[in-house]
């Protein structure tokens, strides 16, 4: 193993992209929105498409396509207790894996992985299945989401419990 590999061959911007994947998760699970929210980059989008194979997402209907703005005003609705997702929101466990690297440069990393989160809530258990692209921006103050894309398997069919971030 040389200086640039770690996790067991694993390139070091793809080593420290998935160490990053894993850190958000735990910070959307713990409701930490204030903590993700600095996880963006300024012109970073949160999208959660519809059509599971678009990539036109401004020209596209989408769960969500937040740009800083819209990804503020979420979080204010999350965590006001005026939304009734808010008042009673699920409790989530996210698990993250099948990392695959679309991109990797010192720089930018865009990796794609499968997500599994199952929420909790009125004594029901709901899962939401999704295969995730990050785009991670490495800069001086650390790793940035510059965009995020969650196909969920079954985003054609009608979805409901969406009171959460993906």
């Amino acid at each position: 193993m040389n200086q640039h590999d770690t996790l067991q061959g694993i390139p070091a911007p793809m080593a420290r992209a998935i160490a990053f994947i894993w850190k958000e998760a735990e910070l959307l699970d713990k409701k930490d929105y204030a903590a993700w929210q600095a996880l963006w980059t300024e012109d970073g989008y949160y999208v959660v498409p519809i059509d599971p194979d678009t990539t036109d997402y401004a020209a596209s209907l989408n769960y969500a396509y937040d740009n800083a703005h819209m990804r503020k005003i979420r979080i204010e609705r999350l965590t006001s207790g005026h939304a009734m997702s808010a008042v009673d929101a699920a409790a989530t466990v996210r698990t993250v894996s099948r990392f695959v690297p679309v991109h990797l440069s010192e720089e930018l990393v865009e990796i794609t992985s499968a997500q599994v989160l199952v929420s909790y809530k009125r004594q029901q258990h709901t899962m939401f299945v999704a295969n995730v692209t990050h785009r991670l921006r490495f800069t001086p103050q650390g790793p940035k989401i510059e965009q995020k894309v969650i196909r969920l398997i079954n985003s054609m069919d009608s979805l409901n419990a969406l009171g959460f971030l993906l």
